[in-house]
């Protein structure tokens, strides 16, 4: 089992950055795929970005390709996500989750296939 808890989230101008970041207890972090998802109210809960156990394999939602940057140091046990130029439309609640069973690529984008979810940490971007 592992339990995650995020930090880093914010008020921020748009064009602004933060960087998110996901701390996880346990010692089988390298085990799970790790991936970023975010609520904004009144909306699903939707797919950021997701990265492999080994950090090789990375996967975007289409409006953070270019802007978001998912990166893990399993030695820390810690996933990040760097956000730049944020945008209005990025404001939303971020959570990170884990998952053992990540079989394919579009498996990663799948709130569904995710075992283990953190409380989620607030990112808010003015116009």
């Amino acid at each position: 089992q592992v339990q995650l808890v995020e930090s880093g989230g914010g008020l921020v101008q748009a064009g602004g950055s933060l960087r998110l970041s996901c701390a996880a207890s346990g010692r089988t972090f390298a085990s799970y795929v790790m991936g970023w998802f975010r609520q904004a109210p009144g909306k699903e809960r939707e797919f950021v970005a997701g990265i492999s156990w080994s950090g090789v394999r990375k996967y975007y939602a289409d409006s953070a390709k270019g802007r978001f940057t998912i990166s893990r140091d399993n030695a820390k046990n810690t996933v990040y996500l760097q956000m730049d130029s944020l945008k209005p439309e990025d404001t939303a609640v971020y959570y990170c989750a884990a998952a053992l069973t990540i079989i394919n690529g579009h498996d990663y984008y799948e709130p569904n296939k995710y075992d283990y979810w953190g409380p989620g940490t607030q990112v808010t971007v003015s116009s």
